[in-house]
């Protein structure tokens, strides 16, 4: 889309003549600009005390304000004089900055494209808020033409380039409270979760917690835990992910308001003592098949309860 200027030379707001001249070019669009608007903008001419930039923002501002309700082709037209010569030097200015040999006129032909496709993004709360909208187009458009004319290099950018993140709303009093009483409320579910947490860690064997504590609060290796405990670097992971699930289990039934099961696991010496004491081993069997036989009733009782 390329844009033309429809009345040749771009407005100059520096003299009374020049104003004057204005003020007439936009009575002539009294039906695109409206009455109460053009009354606006004529007063606005009348301010003697303003400068020629600050006379040009809040022109601008209406002007763009009933573009972005009405689409007024007059109105386009206007923000086009009467900003396009210094959005150019801002263009240029950046493309400098960058080492571009990109044609400014195009960049700034995209800049009024980028104007005229999203009127619905600008907020005329200030006077100057199309001189400050119009300059983060300005940014962004030359950033994305930078991008496109980089493809697989690297383009460096400069910090005061970055994108501002939007800044907060002031918010209303519901809100405010609304806020708070969410905070509250996080807080309170949060506490819930850690004292359920230190319950069921609690109730794990002696192993399972120290392997949990070196593992989550003293940020030890996998590795160097195994070492600590003294058992393989495979037995470690074992120990750590059945506390993990029996701890995640036992609280998940407690949110779905059943009885938690969180058994600690058997010491394997006490657990050689205790088979020996009641006499289970048969002839012919031994007490790691009998072990065995006993870890495989345990894992398939896991494996059901995971599926319920």
């Amino acid at each position: 889309m390329h844009l033309t200027d429809p009345y040749g030379a771009g407005v100059a707001l520096d003299t009374a003549e020049a104003a004057a001249r204005l003020a007439e070019r936009l009575a002539e669009h009294r039906g695109e600009i409206g009455a109460r608007e053009l009354k606006r903008m004529q007063d606005l001419l009348a301010e003697t005390e303003r400068t020629p930039e600050n006379l040009r923002d809040a022109l601008s501002t209406r002007l763009m304000e009933v573009f972005k309700h009405d689409r007024s082709r007059a109105c386009f037209g206007l923000l086009y004089e009467l900003n396009g010569d210094h959005l150019l030097v801002q263009v240029a200015g950046r493309l400098r900055r960058y080492s571009s040999k990109a044609d400014a006129r195009d960049v700034l032909q995209e800049v009024f494209f980028n104007i005229y496709r999203y009127p619905h993004r600008f907020d005329s709360t200030r006077e100057d808020a199309f001189r400050v909208w119009s300059a983060m187009i300005v940014r962004n458009t030359v950033l994305k033409h930078l991008r496109c004319n980089n493809r697989g290099g690297r383009a460096e950018v400069a910090f005061e380039d970055i994108p501002e993140q939007p800044e907060p709303r002031d918010s209303s009093p519901l809100s405010g409270a609304i806020e708070a009483e969410s905070r509250v409320e996080c807080g309170r579910v949060y506490l819930t979760y850690l004292q359920l947490y230190l319950k069921f860690y609690s109730m794990l064997s002696d192993r399972e917690r120290r392997a949990l504590y070196l593992v989550e609060v003293e940020e030890y290796s996998y590795r160097a835990a195994a070492a600590e405990l003294e058992i393989k670097l495979e037995n470690l992971k074992m120990v750590i992910f059945r506390a993990r699930r029996k701890i995640h289990r036992s609280m998940r039934r407690v949110f779905d308001g059943l009885a938690p099961d969180c058994r600690p696991a058997r010491d394997p010496r006490s657990f050689k003592k205790d088979v020996a004491a009641r006499g289970d081993l048969s002839p012919g069997r031994t007490l790691q098949t009998h072990s065995q036989e006993i870890a495989l009733r345990g894992t398939e009782t896991d494996l059901v309860e995971e599926g319920n």
